[in-house]
């Protein structure tokens, strides 16, 4: 007789499936909806990233729940940011504070614990190339589906989110998710303001082409990742936000520093033909954001960022090192600052904004040393993309309050933790066959760091 066929074992819940429910928690559910019976105005993706966070803490207590153990940096510079953040809030409490803004630094001190357990359990709770990917590959289908709620918006002056009822969740505000900027419709998707629209896309547009190339190179089905991509970068047009194609440039430039000269010619014969396409099918809107750019100079959003920097050098020089308290400087009570630099500044002083800018850039540092230390070219492109990302929030920071905006914030998390969490695979696999990986840091010119010590970037680092 026959043996019958063995049912494939049924995978359990893990880290990644956590990350992954966050990520459609985080980008589907509209940013300004909120439980009805909970306090502090918690998402639902603050909800889940409050219970990774626990999650983490209690399997760290065993040994038997694969919670990866042992250093990382990532893990390092988190560890380093909450405890800035702590300092802050313990410094601005110890005084008086209006309710007002004691109840604000209470909600900011736990949706910042929330986001960095978040990024922690990525980091330790994610073990893995295959777990990574489903993260991340949950993340782009999830901005797809938000693009195209975009392009509704754009297109058809039609707002899917009016229709998106949840049971036992309400709306903050009944602000709508499309304004206007130069005759065309400035949308928001799901997200909270169309500038985090275009950030949010321009982050994860790399991460969508980089499944787009490796499912070509690895001769498995590329149409849907090239679809994907399309739809976050017609939802980073839509978006019609300068701060967008900033973020974009500076993933340019670290992905072209990276990539052989054959994926190099073949992104720019893509991006031509996307532009034409944009120009076909709306007439006007390249020349709208050549404008955006062309008229830097007399545009009144510049100057509306660049007038209150008086304001906060006073606000500054008051509580220079630890701030007045991270999410107690706030509109319409205090004047505005349009740049999350300055913001932190005043918030968590200079120890907080050096822990911020730290913590991306740790992030920055793992992707490149996963890549230098993989011989996988999957994990090496993965690696040098995670880097690519992280360099979208250091530019967004600079011409918007970054840190006020849910979703872009939640989704810089999650990539922090995912350049951990590749960054522990890499050196598990390197230990397991071991070869000269030390000299990452003697590189004899800047283009190096991104391609290996090898020189070319399709070279497998000896």
């Amino acid at each position: 007789m026959a043996a019958k066929p063995t049912l494939p074992a049924r995978r359990r819940a893990d880290g990644a499936t956590l990350a992954s429910l966050f990520a459609v928690a985080l980008l589907i559910v509209p940013a300004r909806m909120v439980f009805r019976a909970l306090p502090l105005s918690i998402t639902p993706a603050s909800l889940i990233a409050l219970a990774a966070a626990l999650l983490w803490l209690c399997a760290h207590l065993t040994l038997t729940l694969g919670m990866a153990k042992g250093r990382n940096p990532v893990r390092t510079a988190l560890f380093v940011y909450l405890t800035a953040i702590v300092a802050t809030y313990g410094y601005a409490s110890y005084g008086y504070m209006p309710s007002d803004e004691l109840n604000l630094a209470d909600h900011a001190l736990i949706l910042l614990v929330a986001n960095a357990g978040l990024a922690l359990m990525m980091c330790d709770g994610v073990r893995g190339a295959a777990r990574l990917d489903f993260v991340l590959q949950a993340v782009v289908v999830a901005a797809s589906v938000i693009a195209v709620i975009g392009a509704f918006q754009f297109l058809f002056d039609l707002d899917l989110t009016q229709y998106m009822q949840i049971p036992g969740l309400r709306y903050t505000s009944e602000d709508g998710f499309i304004t206007e900027r130069s005759d065309f419709r400035r949308v928001a998707a799901t997200t909270g303001h169309p500038i985090e629209f275009g950030v949010v896309c321009a982050m994860l547009l790399p991460i969508a082409v980089h499944y787009g190339f490796q499912a070509g190179e690895r001769a498995e089905p590329a149409l849907r990742w090239w679809v994907c991509s399309g739809l976050i970068g017609m939802g980073l047009m839509f978006s019609v936000s300068r701060s967008a194609v900033l973020g974009l440039a500076g993933v340019g430039v670290v992905l072209f520093l990276g990539w052989p000269a054959r994926r190099r010619l073949h992104a720019m014969g893509v991006v031509l033909v996307f532009l034409i396409l944009m120009r076909i099918m709306v007439p006007g809107l390249l020349g709208t954001f050549y404008g955006l750019f062309a008229n830097f100079g007399n545009d009144d959003s510049i100057r509306y960022r660049t007038h209150d920097y008086e304001v906060a050098a006073h606000e500054i020089a008051k509580h220079l090192w630890l701030g007045r308290g991270a999410g107690t400087w706030y509109a319409p009570k205090h004047q505005v600052f349009d740049n999350q630099y300055i913001l932190s500044t005043v918030e968590t002083g200079l120890i907080g904004i050096g822990a911020i800018v730290g913590m991306f850039g740790c992030a920055i540092y793992a992707g490149l040393r996963a890549r230098h230390l993989s011989s996988d070219p999957g994990t090496r492109d993965l690696g040098l993309t995670l880097a690519a990302c992280m360099v979208v929030p250091l530019i967004g920071a600079a011409t918007f309050d970054l840190l006020s905006f849910a979703t872009v914030t939640g989704l810089a998390f999650l990539l922090i933790g995912a350049a951990g969490s590749l960054l522990r695979s890499a050196t598990e696999t390197a230990a397991l066959h071991p070869r000269d990986t030390g000299t990452f840091w003697r590189v004899r010119a800047p283009k190096d760091l991104f391609r290996g010590s090898g020189g070319r970037s399709d070279q497998v680092v000896p």
